[in-house]
């Protein structure tokens, strides 16, 4: 059985696009997230006339209630902030303490996201296969790059990483997050032991594994780390019922101060003991342990 060497959790904050289009409440998402303990606050970049076809940005959003725009381009135009925005939302993390990081969807939006020489740049799950992009952050930036793999097949994942592995940057830069990409997943596709197959074929190739989760409650999460994963990704919202698709799959805040809480125990708690009889039992052991007479 693999005996893990249990790295402090790293707990990220995906704001993403739960700002709603709105500067002043993803500085307020920022601060809460440093308030509930989060290591990063996460958000997303997009050129939308470049990740989307001409049909896609022309069709209406296919959920009305959630749309800011008339189409689905218009809609993710309205929830996009730009280069000089970004800049300014990581000087404001780091200025009160917590980690700044993005997702990226194309090549423009990486090369201006590299540009600001964040920690780490996410790879969402649905363009881990875009290698005109992969290549700009694997050749051109220095920082981590973590990748989801939700609806990716293992032969996909073994290409992301043999990809990396081209250049020796795998096992210093990169971090693979078991994933199920859904909004929210119910229990029974979350797929934890997947974990155990991400370690057991890319352990010892890559710097750490992640796990991103789109589900309800902190406990899956605490699995997941028990797993190994010690990167956990959680959407984050003040507000679960606000206008906007990634809310209902968001922990508000007190749950992210009960995950990120409830991590921090467990890593205390991974241990083996120290002595067979610890200080804390000897009390117990002489007034409670059974002695024949």
């Amino acid at each position: 059985m693999f005996r893990f060497n249990y790295k402090t959790p790293k707990v990220i904050s995906e704001i993403g696009c739960n700002h709603m289009g709105q500067f002043e409440i993803a500085k307020e998402l920022i601060k809460l997230s440093k308030e509930c303990g989060a290591d990063y606050a996460k958000f997303q970049k997009r050129t939308n006339k470049e990740l989307l076809t001409e049909d896609q940005y022309n069709t209406p959003h296919p959920n009305n209630w959630n749309a800011y725009g008339a189409t689905y381009g218009e809609h993710r135009e309205f929830l996009e902030f730009t280069v000089e925005q970004h800049a300014d939302l990581k000087k404001h993390a780091e200025s009160i303490g917590i980690g700044y990081a993005t997702s990226v969807w194309d090549t423009t939006s990486a090369k201006e996201i590299i540009s600001l020489e964040p920690d780490f740049i996410k790879i969402p799950s649905a363009c881990n296969n875009h290698y005109d992009m992969l290549r700009l952050l694997r050749d051109l930036y220095k920082g981590e790059i973590h990748v989801s793999t939700g609806m990716t097949t293992k032969n996909e994942i073994e290409e992301i990483v043999s990809f990396f592995e081209e250049t020796n940057q795998a096992k210093d830069r990169l971090v693979v997050y078991n994933c199920t990409s859904g909004y929210p997943v119910p229990f029974t596709d979350i797929c934890l032991l997947e974990i155990n197959t991400l370690y057991a074929k890319f352990g010892d190739r890559v710097k750490d594994i992640g796990f991103s989760g789109h589900h309800l409650g902190i406990s899956i999460d605490i699995a997941a780390y028990t797993l190994g994963a010690s990167w956990i990704e959680r959407h984050f919202t003040k507000d679960r019922t606000w206008k906007g698709t990634d809310h209902a799959a968001s922990l508000e805040v007190p749950g992210l101060q009960k995950l990120v809480r409830d991590l921090q125990h467990t890593h205390e708690a991974l241990t083996y003991k120290s002595q067979e009889i610890l200080e804390i039992e000897r009390v117990q052991r002489d007034k409670l342990k059974y002695r024949t007479r």
